[in-house]
């Protein structure tokens, strides 16, 4: 049985409320969120940039582009239905641009975001998507989130292989006020992992000099050109991407923390938005899944309902990123890589924790949980469909089946 259920009808937070459920815990969630979104998967889309041959103004813009709609989306949302509704780029997206963008030039490119936008605003709008999320079972969600959230989890103890000077004082302190104080237990861990980074010199200053000298980003608009190759070689992929991969997975998140928020609305306004935003260079925005785990946890807040603070820092943190491009990623690049590792990890410990239990407790659909979360774990991929998206199916056609037997 679910801890708690937001209901959707709940009314739009207005500014004294947030001044009212404000607290530093959710605002630090929202924060990770955003280092753990540019951290790592930035690279990718230097790495898609680089094989396109795209100039210094377009891969500002595109950094611009998704990230004031990822900042844009997740303030209103979270307002809207006071849940912390956390939005971020499509990492398979970039992952996908990474590996063929090459073969199609620019505006051609532009037009399958386009195409790829009005898709999933689409399904979004019409229903099609909350209806297919109905039903999938909630243990088979709950274990695919646990799938996906395992990985961050290992990550603490391989960083502390890595880096055990590091990694050390802050498992340390983690596990000391967690006893103490659990609500700061992430902040203080974060305040440690800086300490030691800047005592071990392991923060990047060059890249921190870089930032601090940033300008503002200056967008550049495209007119799409659209093309029968690009609509199917980039367009497709990204929707099916960005459908089964991220805004599966993140209303997968919402609803193992408790939050039945309608998926349908929030998939449209993702998808309107990467529409409007296309032709500055946007792949795509989306609900996001590892990032809205750390938003949703117990560790943002003890009370669900005070959580969506988390989601309005968060999009504000990603407006000021956007504002200054491609430049100011330069914060994220100078921590360590364990850093980040250690401080992810240890802040998805409760929503591992509650997927798993969740996961389990389902005793008719226990087996299906498990294949999916082993499928989810494997890192399975089919047709450039990652393993999120069949652990899903793995379980729901495991769970209809054994289903099916024992009625039978």
């Amino acid at each position: 049985m679910r801890p708690f259920a937001q209901a959707s009808t709940a009314t739009t937070a207005t500014l004294a409320d947030l001044r009212r459920d404000f607290s530093l815990s959710a605002a630090v969630a929202g924060l990770i969120a955003v280092i753990v979104s540019y951290g790592g998967p930035a690279a990718i889309i230097f790495q898609a940039a680089h094989k396109a041959n795209l100039t210094p103004g377009q891969i500002t813009s595109w950094i611009w582009a998704i990230s004031i709609g990822s900042g844009v989306a997740g303030i209103l949302l979270s307002l809207r239905y006071r849940v912390p509704v956390i939005i971020a780029w499509s990492t398979p997206g970039a992952a996908l641009l990474a590996a063929g963008w090459a073969a199609y030039p620019y505006p051609e490119a532009i037009g399958a975001f386009l195409f790829a936008g009005i898709g999933i605003t689409i399904f979004g709008a019409t229903g099609l998507f909350s209806a297919l999320m109905e039903r999938i079972p909630r243990a088979v969600v709950a274990a695919m989130l646990a799938g996906i959230l395992f990985r961050f989890g290992v990550e603490v103890f391989t960083s502390l292989t890595a880096s055990p000077l590091l990694v050390a004082p802050m498992l340390g302190c983690y596990l000391l006020m967690k006893r103490l104080k659990p609500r700061y237990a992430i902040l203080a861990t974060l305040c440690v992992g800086l300490a030691g980074a800047g005592v071990l010199n392991l923060l990047r200053l060059d890249a921190l000099h870089a930032a601090f000298g940033a300008a503002l980003a200056v967008p550049e608009l495209t007119a799409p050109q659209f093309s029968l190759g690009a609509l199917i070689g980039i367009g497709v992929p990204l929707f099916l991407v960005t459908m089964t991969g991220q805004n599966a997975t993140g209303l997968g998140v919402l609803r193992t923390a408790g939050y039945d928020t309608p998926g349908g609305p929030l998939v449209a306004a993702t998808g309107a938005l990467s529409t409007l935003l296309a032709p500055f260079g946007s792949h795509g925005i989306n609900l996001a899944a590892i990032t809205a785990a750390i938003c949703t946890g117990p560790e943002a807040h003890g009370n669900p309902e005070r959580r969506y603070v988390a989601g309005v820092v968060c999009g504000l943190a990603y407006l000021v990123v956007g504002l200054f491009g491609a430049t100011l990623v330069g914060v994220f690049a100078a921590l360590p890589p364990a850093l980040i590792a250690a401080i992810s990890g240890l802040a998805l410990f409760g929503a591992l924790m509650s997927g798993l239990s969740q996961a389990m407790d389902d005793e008719p659909r226990r087996e299906a949980a498990l294949v999916t979360f082993l499928v989810t774990v494997s890192g399975l991929s089919v047709f450039g469909i990652g393993a999120a998206f069949w652990g899903l199916v793995a379980g729901v056609a495991t769970a209809a089946a054994l289903l099916a037997r024992r009625k039978s």
